[in-house]
């Protein structure tokens, strides 16, 4: 996308195994997610119904966000300080930031419990629903604790707390709640839930890091890190806010019903997406000391690497729940079945944004202000497309909710391919070497299993989910494998790569 000499073709090797490494544990991940999720979608589904999941999700948006921001960026930065100290100090660096998010968090929902009405819109909640504030502190210390233990490649404490953990917690406690506290059983699971996944992130950091021995708080270092960390909290809230902002724009223009339905669709997108966003932790440290050493080229190597692994593990999986995708959705109930042209067009916004993810992950260290001016443009514009298409639809067309749900998975999948292109272009300027993770082999394996999935659609609805998607993955797997993946690529499968570990 620029000008300039292009990237070696090998990387240095250790750091390609600790990339590699970090890529299997998480694939790994996923698929224990993907096993917790979806009992949860289906207990929410069948037993609370899509009402109910429509005002949890509500709630769960600005939480979530109030969360993401009171980590005052240190899902990312804590990255870059830590490499710029020393050993001895890191825990002290790290309990800095977390007592400052601590605050932060604590602080703000106290606040939110006092205005209920910016979790609930629709106005119908309980004094039992109130208390999810309660998972606010829990959620920015575990970002930061797992941040931590990323810095140190300890990728599996991420893949036990957010994929083992936390969603078998949510899945165990909705499903018991139903019968103890049906009107607010979601709310208390889903703090159940992030309690579960904060004790075993800090159990690990504490284990890794010990305890502070001699560390006094300090007010000053914890302003200086606040400062420094508002561009990066902007650019992880707006970052976060992209995958949110079209569910609650939803809710203001949808009955809750819709913003159920469109909340599971979101769900099941989303689990691809922890595919990309779980590379973060791992190319961080990486990009950190490749800055410190200036090798530009080895880090826009990496980036165009990390992107390809990314985009082709993401392009399958949406393949495998899209096709079938009236089927998937109907596991959660019939209802929900009317979500998947949501689920089509959510599952496509992730693969557009793979892009922009990896580039973002060399920008907060080298363009951390432009970055976040990008992050903001991206989420205005998706805002613009989202209330012109609700409006268009109020006007003009008239159309029923669940069309207003895949106009909104449109408008973010538009504003998420426009930030890839930016933000790639931008890396590529810095660095002075292209940024492309394109290739015409995704096209090739797409073809085939393209025909695969149609072909399991006119199976019935329980041969199509048992057979037809693990069909259509290893149609895709293998022409990818032969047609796409390179020597480099293969590292992904590797145990290790010539005899190196990473540090």
């Amino acid at each position: 996308m620029s000008a300039g000499t292009a990237p070696p073709e090998r990387t240095d090797d250790s750091d390609i195994a600790a990339l590699a490494k970090g890529g299997r544990t998480n694939v790994f991940g996923f698929l224990l997610r993907l096993a917790a999720r979806l009992p949860f979608l289906f207990i929410a589904g069948r037993l609370y119904g899509p009402d109910a999941l429509g005002r949890f999700a509500s709630a769960l948006v600005i939480a979530e966000l109030i969360a993401m921001l009171c980590t005052i960026g240190e899902k990312r930065g804590l990255a870059l300080r830590l490499s710029q100290g020393d050993d001895q100090n890191a825990s002290h660096a790290v309990f800095d930031g977390m007592l400052a998010s601590f605050l932060f968090a604590s602080v703000a929902a106290i606040l939110l419990y006092f205005t209920p009405a910016l979790m609930f819109p629709s106005g119908e909640y309980s004094q039992v629903d109130r208390l999810i504030v309660l998972a606010i502190p829990s959620l920015a210390l575990t970002e930061i604790a797992l941040a931590a233990q990323a810095y140190r490649f300890d990728i599996a404490t991420t893949v036990r707390a957010r994929a083992v953990v936390e969603p078998w917690t949510l899945s165990i406690m909705a499903g018991v709640l139903f019968y103890m506290n049906p009107a607010s059983g979601l709310s208390l699971a889903y703090i159940a839930s992030v309690f579960a996944a904060v004790l075993t992130a800090l159990w690990a950091f504490v284990r890794t890091y010990g305890l502070p021995r001699g560390w006094t708080p300090s007010f000053g270092r914890m302003a200086n890190l606040t400062i420094r960390g508002l561009p990066l909290a902007g650019a992880d809230a707006i970052e976060w806010g992209t995958r949110r902002l079209d569910l609650f724009i939803l809710g203001m223009f949808a009955a809750p019903t819709a913003v159920g339905v469109y909340y599971v669709a979101q769900q099941v997108a989303s689990l691809p997406q922890k595919l990309k966003t779980s590379f973060e932790p791992i190319l961080g440290p990486v990009i950190t000391r490749n800055l410190k050493e200036k090798n530009l080229s080895v880090i826009a190597a990496q980036v165009c690497q990390v992107g390809f692994w990314i985009i082709a593990a993401q392009a399958g999986i949406a393949l495998a729940l899209g096709v079938p995708g009236e089927a998937v959705m109907g596991l959660v109930g019939p209802t929900f079945v009317l979500g998947t042209g949501a689920l089509a067009f959510l599952l496509a916004a992730e693969v557009v944004a793979a892009t922009a993810v990896v580039s973002e992950a060399a920008l907060v260290y080298v363009a951390r202000l432009r970055n976040f001016w990008i992050s903001a443009a991206t989420i205005l514009l998706q805002a613009a497309l989202s209330v012109g298409a609700m409006l268009l639809a109020d006007h003009h067309y008239h159309l029923s909710d669940f069309y207003r749900a895949a106009a909104v998975a449109i408008s973010l999948m538009l504003a998420l391919g426009m930030m890839s292109l930016v933000k790639a272009w931008l890396l590529s300027r810095i660095l002075g070497y292209p940024i492309n993770n394109w290739r015409w082999a995704l096209v090739w394996a797409t073809a085939p299993a393209v025909v695969v999935g149609y072909l399991s659609t006119l199976l019935p609805e329980w041969a199509e989910l048992l057979f037809g998607i693990p069909a259509i993955l290893a149609t895709y797997g293998w022409v990818i494998w032969h047609k796409g993946f390179g020597p480099e690529d293969r590292v992904l499968f590797r145990r290790n790569l010539g005899g190196n570990t990473p540090p």
